[in-house]
């Protein structure tokens, strides 16, 4: 499938933050950013060119379309080595260097989100290390490379599942388990509105405001009693809106952590 790849220009960080968030509203899944500018991309097939015109205003930007093996080029040329804290370091398997952190993932980098550069992955990671995960049963929602169902195994947890929509996300999600060496986790594709049953010790929830809204009951059932939830995808204005569905459905506030405007939040069930 191609790839539709927009540029923004004269874009300042707090305008590209929150656009970011608007683009991933209308399934642009894939950021790039710099000190001016914006690259985001969508799945040709998915772009909505009315939605779009909605979200960027009066930004100048231009448009082309990259070639899936071309995209996947691009990737591994850009794609640097992320450390989250001084406890897992994320890399390309053509990475060479000397990993020194406890953990180490190594992700491919293709289309899927997820590969730990993005401040919400880095911040549900950070939560998750400050938990037990040890034989716990873990639900990873919208998974994208896998990224944080890895960690979760990593981490101790036993029964990992991680979900996604998207076919590239599974297949990408699933290679990368490979890649990892992991025994308790597996990726499937979910299209229905239902999430797959549990209860679960820990949902995992990095996608984004509307998504998180219209799951909250649905996480909130299955979670286990005493179980917690993290959720991301939310810049800090966002909080105030996800706090009252949470602690409408029930759920008990814990933790927020911040970084660059963007925010997760952890809650008890």
């Amino acid at each position: 499938m191609n790839t539709l790849q927009i540029i923004v220009r004269n874009i300042d960080e707090t305008a590209q933050e929150i656009l970011i968030a608007e683009l991933g509203e209308i399934g642009f899944d894939a950021f790039e950013q710099a000190e001016h500018s914006l690259v985001a991309c969508i799945p040709e097939a998915n772009f909505d060119i009315d939605a779009f015109k909605n979200c960027i205003g009066e930004f100048e930007y231009s448009s082309n379309i990259v070639q899936p093996k071309n995209w996947n080029e691009e990737w591994e040329k850009n794609f640097e080595p992320v450390f989250i804290g001084d406890f897992c370091t994320i890399r390309a398997d053509f990475h060479d260097l000397k990993v020194t952190t406890p953990y180490e993932i190594v992700i491919t980098p293709k289309m899927s989100f997820g590969t730990g550069h993005h401040s919400t992955t880095q911040l549900v990671m950070m939560l998750m290390k400050k938990d037990k995960f040890e034989g716990k049963k873990v639900l990873d929602f919208g998974t994208g490379t896998g990224v944080l169902a890895i960690f979760a195994e990593m981490l101790g947890a036993t029964d990992i599942l991680g979900i996604d929509n998207d076919d590239w996300c599974v297949e990408n999600g699933n290679e990368n388990l490979e890649r990892n060496n992991c025994k308790h986790t597996k990726i499937e594709k979910i299209v229905t509105n239902s999430l797959p049953v549990g209860p679960y010790d820990t949902i995992l929830a990095n996608i984004n405001r509307h998504i998180l809204l219209d799951f909250m009951e649905q996480m909130h059932e299955q979670t286990m009693s005493g179980g917690k939830i993290i959720m991301s995808g939310l810049l800090e204005d966002d909080f105030e809106i996800i706090q009252n569905a949470a602690t409408g459905a029930g759920l008990k506030f814990i933790e927020k952590q911040s970084l660059n405007g963007w925010i997760a939040i952890s809650y008890s069930k």
